[in-house]
């Protein structure tokens, strides 16, 4: 039954839906979320802003009690964004010549990794690195996956900017990836060993596994987006030396004791909002928000949305929009933000009219009293591999 107060939305039972009557909501990703909240153990099913469907509800944060769903997590464990401030200054950024760089690059791969140990970056994580994982260690990986750089547009909070280590001089570099195939052979060994796609007991064995080799793709992902940096940054010609200011993971499922029992945040495209501030991105052609979470997140399962979430499926962008661009204007964007892609259908699929309205789901988080906003970031240049 749907409860509409104003223009803010909320599921009853055991669902909620963080949204309003401005933000573009699909019905078949209420309809996954209110079959997900009727399995065993489910005690709350939330979707934030920027959910729609896949093959579980993106955008949404389950919430469970004595059992562990693995494939509501998905097969990209550790899939996030980490943000980094480089030391390229914005004043002296020459955007022709970095995408031609870029254009150069056929792989990531042609650009060494530095020794494990260096101080700088955390590949002690691994240990040796693991093989057949190690191939794509430093990698971007495909989909809705970017490298971007990023401007600052607007402070809203100049204490909170400056004390996350935030300076408006400076370019960020903005990293999505996940864990790639890793992840996608930790869920496919649980289903196929431990049925998991029924659930796993949070006292068995088959869970505790499970737990273990999600807890070393989640590290594995967020290193690996650490290399990605370093590579394009040494692409560029400049120092690879970054400041990582924000690092959150938006596939996981984490444990919250809540009144003497333990819960189970299954996330899926859902950011944590009991971990410090979040980015959130838009499209390429959007701004990204960095916001810091308010105190009351409980209403949205601790978590917030973690982009715009997808408007249209990948099927039908190009038809829709391939009489509206030639082959070099989809590659600029109304911010005048540049991209860098080899894959045209990923160029139609990743386009600005394919995803939300960033500044509308943010508005939603507002008004459920979710977050403040410190900051905007405009897209300089977008990699995509």
């Amino acid at each position: 039954m749907l409860n509409v107060e104003g223009e803010n939305k909320l599921y009853m039972n055991n669902v909620t839906i963080i949204s309003s009557e401005k933000n573009w909501l699909e019905q078949n990703a209420v309809n996954q979320l209110n079959q997900i909240s009727n399995l065993p153990g489910v005690v709350r099913a939330i979707g934030l802003p920027d959910l729609h469907p896949g093959k579980t509800p993106v955008g949404a944060a389950i919430i469970t009690e004595g059992i562990i769903y693995p494939h509501l997590v998905g097969n990209d464990i550790g899939c996030g964004m980490s943000m980094f401030m480089t030391e390229i200054e914005k004043r002296k950024v020459k955007v022709d010549r970095l995408i031609k760089t870029l254009e150069r690059i056929g792989n990531l791969k042609e650009i060494a990794l530095p020794e494990t140990g260096d101080e700088n970056l955390s590949l002690s994580l691994l240990g040796e690195r693991p093989s057949p994982l190690g191939a794509s260690l430093g990698t971007i990986g495909g989909g809705n996956h970017f490298a971007e750089l990023q401007e600052v547009e607007t402070i809203f909070a100049e204490e909170k900017f400056r004390s996350l280590g935030f300076d408006k001089n400076q370019i960020m570099l903005l990293i999505h990836s996940g864990s790639r195939g890793y992840g996608q052979t930790i869920l496919d060994e649980s289903i196929r060993v431990y049925s998991a796609q029924n659930g796993l007991s949070q006292s068995s064995e088959a869970a505790k596994e499970y737990l273990s080799k999600h807890n070393d793709a989640v590290n594995w992902a967020s290193l690996s987006r650490d290399l990605i940096a370093y590579r394009i940054l040494k692409a560029f010609g400049v120092s690879p030396q970054t400041t990582k200011l924000i690092d959150c993971c938006h596939n996981s499922v984490s444990v919250k004791e809540s009144d003497s029992k333990l819960l189970y945040i299954h996330r899926k495209g859902a950011s944590p909002a009991d971990q410090g501030a979040v980015i959130i991105p838009g499209s390429r052609g959007s701004l990204t928000y960095l916001v810091m979470p308010k105190d009351n997140t409980e209403i949205s399962g601790y978590s917030l949305a973690h982009g715009a979430g997808r408007k249209w499926e990948r099927s039908m962008c190009r038809s829709r929009l391939e009489n509206k661009y030639t082959k070099e204007s989809i590659k600029s964007t109304k911010l005048k933000g540049r991209v860098v892609c080899n894959d045209t259908n990923l160029l139609f699929e990743e386009a600005a009219e394919a995803y939300k309205n960033i500044d509308t789901v943010i508005q939603s988080l507002i008004d459920f009293e979710l977050i403040n906003v410190i900051a905007t970031f405009k897209p300089i240049l977008t990699y995509k591999a």
